[in-house]
């Protein structure tokens, strides 16, 4: 499983980057869009293919999950410990972030995923994750209920450690978004996958 996540900001031809994404085989798209406001974020949603809807997940204005027929939200480490996310894991997918093994082996089984990070040095926030011991911790992951996403630092060059780990899946972002041709990027980071 390949996940994208969003700039924070809104930047040229993103969506039809995304569009793009989409119809070349991306699994989930998260919406991390924290500056943006509820009528931006509906101009920007209605621009993604609306049959590609149901793979958007919320990072906030929850609300529009249900004019928008989204069901998959993300709730932040912080929000998860607030019990922000308990009205809505009924009736719909959630996720959330760890960053640690620890924290993630005592996951409940209502959270669908959770992403772990820093997995390599960030590519999008320099300095960050030099010293992450993530990949060494993986084999000491023991929650069979929760599937868990490798975040940080991943691009085509090496997202092939990342399947040979423990792991579910992998989230890009800087690879993504500060790249010149995102879409090429994306599409060298699905073959690795697909091989």
């Amino acid at each position: 499983m390949i996940l994208v996540i969003t700039p924070e900001l809104i930047i040229s031809k993103e969506l039809e980057i995304i569009n793009q994404m989409f119809q070349e085989g991306l699994d989930l798209l998260h919406i991390r869009k924290p500056w943006v406001s509820r009528n931006e974020m509906i101009e920007w949603i209605s621009q993604i293919d609306e049959v590609f809807h149901s793979q958007l997940v919320l990072h906030t204005h929850y609300d529009l999950g249900n004019e928008y027929h989204i069901s998959r939200f993300h709730f932040r480490e912080i929000d998860r410990e607030e019990g922000k996310y308990k009205s809505f894991f009924k009736e719909n997918m959630i996720s959330t972030s760890v960053h640690d093994i620890t924290t993630y082996n005592t996951l409940d089984k209502e959270w669908e995923y959770a992403f772990i990070s820093p997995f390599f040095p960030s590519i999008s926030k320099k300095g960050y994750g030099i010293d992450s011991t993530i990949k060494e911790e993986i084999s000491h992951r023991n929650n069979p209920d929760v599937k868990l996403i490798a975040l940080g630092g991943i691009d085509e060059d090496n997202i092939h450690e990342v399947f040979k780990s423990d792991i579910d899946g992998a989230a890009l972002l800087g690879a993504i978004w500060e790249s010149e041709e995102p879409l090429k990027i994306f599409k060298k980071c699905r073959n690795v996958l697909m091989s």
